[in-house]
């Protein structure tokens, strides 16, 4: 069928520019069949791929997309979970598949970590992939256990300082986000406080909060029940910005630590060279649904919201510059892949 239409609009254009040159003609012709795979797209299963476990904030964003895209296009969407590596198994993977826009990636920080953080990578997150759309953005929060005696940020910096290398801070792993937001608050507020890593982010809160660890930078989604148990304290919140979940709470330039800011975001992303119309298409459907009331209120309970950088170019900025962010953070901690 497809075939078919390609014929027909090639000899539709022959006949309607039979006195244009044939460079002309041929590049007109180029960009007819570009439209049309868009238009046509998708024609099979496209594939998700997410590099984390299931039942995390990326998984379940993926899910409640895989859903409506399946809907809108009338073809499987399949969500594809490859954890492992720190994430990277499944960074290579959608990096060496076929690009042909069936095998799109759900990035997260990670994404923009791994390139300073692991000596050799088989993919380059510049090169080898083509950013379609930055679809949601999660808080991050410093939280400590109720016995340290801090209200306030500028309460705990003081006793940080008044202590060094006295109190202690959970992360999910060496070289995760949770451990490098602890080393770039390091940085920024000149304090000593010691890095303890975890297997997860399960075990770091369980430690926290049996008060084994002084503190730890977590997903406000993945604290928010302890926070309203006051089994912990957040003491102010790592986006440029308050909250809707938790609006009282400030941002760390404005309880007192200027230009400290760690977003969690999620993002689409397919290989180089894919098809730029298809990558437009994708883009299109996939903003549609992040402004519908439905898809808004699926990320919401999940502690996340809709991103506003949405162009893949504006997308592909981002990227730059958190890459650019974390390199100096690793080269600060002098952290290290397990």
């Amino acid at each position: 069928m497809l075939k078919l239409k390609l014929t027909k609009i090639i000899v539709t254009r022959i006949k309607k520019n039979i006195n244009i040159s044939m460079p002309i003609l041929l590049l007109s012709i180029l960009l007819s069949i570009g439209e049309t795979f868009a238009q046509q797209y998708p024609t099979r299963a496209v594939r998700i791929i997410v590099p984390v476990a299931t039942g995390g904030a990326t998984d379940i964003l993926t899910r409640h997309l895989a859903l409506r895209l399946n809907n809108a296009w009338s073809q499987p969407v399949i969500v594809d979970n490859r954890p492992g590596g720190g994430s990277n198994v499944g960074f290579e993977l959608t990096a060496t598949a076929h690009p042909d826009g069936y095998t799109l990636l759900m990035a997260q920080p990670a994404f923009t970590v791994n390139v300073s953080l692991y000596k050799k990578l088989v993919y380059d997150p510049l090169r080898d992939f083509s950013p379609i759309v930055l679809t949601a953005i999660g808080a991050n929060v410093l939280v400590i256990h109720p016995s340290v005696p801090a209200r306030t940020l500028k309460d705990f910096i003081a006793l940080a300082k008044a202590k060094p290398g006295k109190l202690n801070y959970a992360s999910s792993g060496n070289g995760t986000t949770p451990h490098l937001s602890g080393e770039l608050f390091k940085s920024m507020a000149q304090v000593d406080i010691v890095h303890v890593p975890y297997r997860g982010a399960g075990a770091s809160i369980t430690d926290l909060m049996g008060g084994n660890v002084d503190l730890a930078f977590l997903s406000l989604s993945s604290v928010l029940p302890q926070l309203n148990n006051h089994k912990l304290r957040a003491l102010a919140i790592t986006s440029s910005q308050r909250s809707a979940f938790m609006p009282e709470l400030p941002t760390f330039s404005e309880a007192g630590l200027k230009g400290y800011e760690v977003t969690g975001w999620y993002g689409l992303l397919t290989q180089t060279n894919s098809p730029k119309e298809i990558i437009q298409r994708i883009h299109s459907d996939v903003s549609k649904i992040l402004q519908t009331k439905d898809m808004q209120q699926a990320l919401n309970s999940a502690g996340l919201e809709v991103a506003t950088t949405n162009s893949p170019e504006e997308f592909s900025r981002y990227l730059k510059s958190e890459i650019r962010k974390w390199a100096h953070v690793v080269k600060l901690s002098g952290a290290k892949a397990d």
